[in-house]
């Protein structure tokens, strides 16, 4: 049952371009724009979180991912990290501060490396 509902899941994320987020069964156009915001902690879910699942279920080679993989590289800086983007979700909620909106972020930049490396591995 679990295998099934894990299945489901992959299934729905990779029918079309998670990138692009046009996603069956979907009324609006477009999710939310914050699908597109790379923050931590993450509250909700972003692309980001997706591509985290997706590729610690070993999905990371697979050719439906590509868009995905590239929308993350073409976040990173120059320096090679991530921002931590401007949300405007529940920063206000945390009790500790993980970083200045619009800046470099560790937590952000550690999701974003796990992703592409667990992507290369598999």
């Amino acid at each position: 049952m679990i295998k099934r509902a894990i299945q489901a899941g992959v299934s729905f994320f990779l029918t079309n371009d998670p990138a692009t987020a046009l996603f069956p069964g979907e009324q609006a156009p477009q999710p939310d724009r914050r699908w597109w915001k790379f923050t931590f902690p993450v509250a909700g879910m972003d692309l980001l979180q997706v591509a985290e699942a997706l590729t610690a279920l070993g999905y990371g080679c697979d050719p439906r991912m590509s868009n995905l993989l590239g929308l993350i590289r073409e976040k990173q800086d120059s320096d090679g990290k991530w921002l931590l983007e401007k949300n405007y979700g529940y920063s206000h909620k945390w009790w500790v501060k993980y970083g200045t909106a619009d800046k470099p972020n560790k937590w952000v930049t550690l999701r974003a490396m796990k992703v592409l490396k667990r992507a290369a591995e598999s």
